[in-house]
């Protein structure tokens, strides 16, 4: 997900992506201790989805609180 794209997201899009993207995240790591993963750069690229979508929020809440 790309800087621009998070920018765009509501703040309850946000809170909803971050739980999707911690489920994804879940999964990949049950995956990898029952099964081969293909591509194990999945797990960094969710990560970094995951601070980016976390950075917004903060950046958001101290926007308001200022």
């Amino acid at each position: 997900m790309k800087a621009k794209a998070v920018h765009k997201l509501s703040d309850e899009e946000l809170g909803i992506e971050v739980d999707n993207l911690r489920k994804k995240l879940f999964e990949l790591k049950t995956q990898s201790v029952t099964e081969k993963i293909q591509d194990t750069s999945q797990f960094n690229k969710i990560r970094k989805d995951i601070a980016r979508l976390l950075t917004e929020q903060s950046v958001r809440s101290k926007a308001v609180n200022a």
